[in-house]
């Protein structure tokens, strides 16, 4: 895939992503500009580059084409939710549920079920209508929806044990990563009686 390439794939992908932005910032905020009762406290955004494309094709084991690109991949244009509390993820995920036009492709929720690491994160893929002037296509969005103790914990974890453990460290790492992970729930649950 040549630059001319992705750059072409993406830009459907980004305005799916733009599209789904506003609805998230829209059904998330209250009607009545009350900011203690917004659903969420930060929102990034991310575009897939060319070469992570590539890589996550190569390990599918697929050729790294436009076309692959499109059929096989969910995750080109992705959205994090960042809220305070877990009713919060679970108020804004049945919200986003009711918009008649969105087509919700999968669902995973690794806070009910959190990953053996200690993972713990709600991610949905949506597809999102893009209209353009001859057609209409939908584009899926991957959105993960976390609290901040959640993001914390999955930065620090991909920081620490993907960029820098030594081999001799990763078990024990991995190990406090999964104590940090209940510690960081326990705290998250301790702050909401304050809510």
């Amino acid at each position: 895939m040549n630059d001319t390439e992705y750059y072409k794939l993406v830009r459907p992908y980004e305005d799916a992503m733009n599209m789904l932005l506003i609805r998230v910032r829209v059904v998330g905020h209250s009607l009545y500009n009350k900011e203690e009762e917004q659903l969420y406290h930060t929102i990034q955004s991310r575009i897939k580059g060319k070469d992570s494309i590539e890589n996550k094709l190569e390990k599918k084991k697929l050729e790294t084409s436009v076309k692959n690109a499109k059929d096989y991949l969910r995750d080109i244009a992705g959205i994090r939710v960042i809220c305070l509390f877990r009713e919060d993820i679970y108020r804004l995920v049945e919200l986003l549920t009711r918009q008649s036009d969105l087509v919700f492709i999968k669902e995973k929720d690794y806070i009910c079920k959190p990953k053996e690491n200690g993972y713990r994160s709600y991610h949905l893929i949506i597809g999102v209508p893009v209209y353009c002037a001859d057609t209409m296509e939908i584009f899926p969005v991957e959105v993960q929806f976390r609290t901040m103790e959640m993001d914390l914990w999955a930065s620090m974890e991909h920081r620490i044990l993907y960029k820098n453990a030594q081999k001799k460290d990763r078990e024990k790492i991995k190990e406090e990563l999964r104590t940090y992970s209940e510690k960081l729930r326990e705290m998250e649950s301790y702050f909401k009686r304050f809510r």
